[in-house]
């Protein structure tokens, strides 16, 4: 076996393939172990690699407990957790504290725990901008994580990381983090699956259960299979939050490991596309989206247009609702996050101007009004409004469709786009408006490859369904991948 075939394979033909013992973990590791040296020093995908004889003699501790049986499906397979979650053993810098500032965590959070239980060896962490802010992954602990379609490009953020290392074959599989397109946008930039749950689906086990959350952990993939697996690994309840979401039965839909053949096949897809040309698009991503779902027929299944605009009576006017809608959110939710280090003058000192921006917006700074009740209180009415919006549409189509971006990969030595045609982004996720709808309301996205356009430039859409339709999701990533096949592989994938 090469180690080109190995590092190809899917976590769920490594795990059953080192389950008959056709192949050793041992074997596994060195194969990844050597390509990861081969291709991460000009992608920087992973980060904090443990030592490599610590590896090998884990995989091979991994090999001895195979006699006694019974191991998951993840069995030996290598895995990095994105750098906002701990992992027992490994520095967490969230790409601002240098890994000798913060030290070793003591403990895995829970996804990683979760995943740690499966079976997998936790190699490192995976490379995530400054705090997990802005789509485009770079900091000045790491540097900058590159497209594995063209490394001068960026890879997408902030599971920058996660997507361009199981696009690289790095990883099978890893896990991201969604708030404005996290997961979303990097899946498209760097041609792999990635699904923002349903908030609750995979609980963090820490926090305030309380919080409306904005953010939420997932699964990124190259296989339909891969994505559900993991999804299923990485959900379910937790005593800490209390209204995070059971598996199976209980939960009224299909667990995600079984969504794959008991989904049902979605017939009716909406397209809302620019928001009735609200969104600035970059000439010729919309065409090519549009192109890249053409094999939508070969499903069955038939896209039409979709609005968010209404009469108003409701508090949502039209999509030119949105951004205030957000802004005051994501300072609300972010900049209250932030606010401990915006206090500590040291800390401040190192925050990126965007981080400073979230913190401000919330203070009403450098002059205005700071978020208060009254602001929260517009925003949640609206927000509901929203979501009646969404339910109409749900009401008429299995699912909807929008570009994962507003424009295609650009430079990775450029902090964020400043204009889209001639408008200026006010902020440096304003070119990620996108996929602000879906998070306001909370719904399950994946992110769906599409292959690259006519000039090779990568792209790919939020396929957004109804709440705790999962299995909605998972099915169309299936027949999808049945019809179209596996993402593309960029040729930076092969030792």
């Amino acid at each position: 076996m090469t180690s080109d075939e190995l590092v190809g394979w899917s976590a769920g033909e490594l795990g059953a393939a080192i389950a008959r013992l056709d192949v050793s973990c041992v074997e596994v590791m060195r194969a990844h172990l050597d390509h990861i040296e081969a291709t991460n020093p000009t992608y920087n995908a992973i980060v904090s690699l443990r030592p490599r004889d610590e590896l090998i003699a884990q995989a091979r501790a991994c090999d001895d407990e195979l006699r006694h049986g019974g191991v998951g499906w993840l069995h030996g397979v290598p895995y990095a957790a994105k750098d906002l979650e701990d992992v027992a053993g490994l520095p967490t810098t969230w790409g601002l504290m240098r890994p000798e500032e913060v030290g070793a965590a003591e403990r895995d959070s829970l996804p990683v725990a979760r995943v740690r239980a499966a079976g997998a060896i936790l190699i490192g962490k995976t490379n995530t901008p400054e705090l997990g802010l802005g789509s485009h992954t770079f900091n000045e602990v790491f540097g900058v994580t590159r497209n594995p379609w063209n490394a001068a490009w960026s890879a997408g953020g902030s599971s920058g990381g996660a997507a361009a290392a199981v696009a690289l074959r790095m990883l099978a599989v890893a896990d991201g983090s969604d708030f404005f397109g996290s997961l979303r946008n990097p899946a498209g930039w760097c041609q792999v699956y990635g699904l923002r749950p349903t908030p609750g689906v995979v609980p963090s086990g820490e926090g305030n259960p309380f919080e409306q959350a904005g953010g939420v952990v997932g699964p990124m993939a190259r296989t339909a299979t891969d994505l559900a697996r993991l999804l299923a690994t990485l959900a379910g309840p937790h005593a800490a939050e209390p209204w995070s979401w059971p598996r199976g039965a209980a939960s009224g839909r299909p667990d995600s490991s079984t969504a794959l053949e008991t989904g049902r096949a979605p017939r009716r897809v909406g397209w809302l596309g620019d928001l009735e040309g609200y969104l600035p698009t970059q000439d010729g991503l919309l065409d090519a989206v549009r192109h890249g779902l053409s094999p939508l027929d070969r499903l069955g299944a038939t896209l039409e247009p979709a609005t968010l605009d209404g009469d108003g009576g409701d508090g949502f006017v039209s999509a030119r609702d949105l951004w205030p809608t957000w802004l005051t959110f994501r300072h609300w939710q972010v900049g209250t996050g932030l606010l401990p280090l915006y206090d500590d003058p040291d800390l401040r000192r190192r925050l990126k101007p965007e981080a400073v921006f979230e913190v401000e917006g919330l203070l009403g700074l450098p002059a205005g009004q700071p978020i208060g009740a009254r602001e929260v209180a517009e925003c949640t009415a609206r927000r509901t409004a929203l979501l009646t919006r969404f339910r109409a549409l749900f009401a008429q189509f299995d699912l909807l469709i929008a570009p994962t971006s507003q424009v295609y990969p650009f430079p990775a030595d450029q902090r964020w786009p400043l204009r889209i045609g001639g408008v200026e982004m006010s902020s440096y996720h304003r070119w990620m408006e996108v996929t602000a709808p879906a998070t306001l309301v909370g719904l399950p996205v994946l992110g769906l490859p599409l292959g690259l356009d006519r000039a090779g430039r990568p792209i790919g859409a939020q396929v957004i369904a109804a709440h705790h339709r999962e299995d909605l999701l998972l099915r169309f990533a299936s027949d999808w991948e049945r019809v179209v096949g596996p993402p593309l592989a960029p040729a930076a994938a092969a030792t």
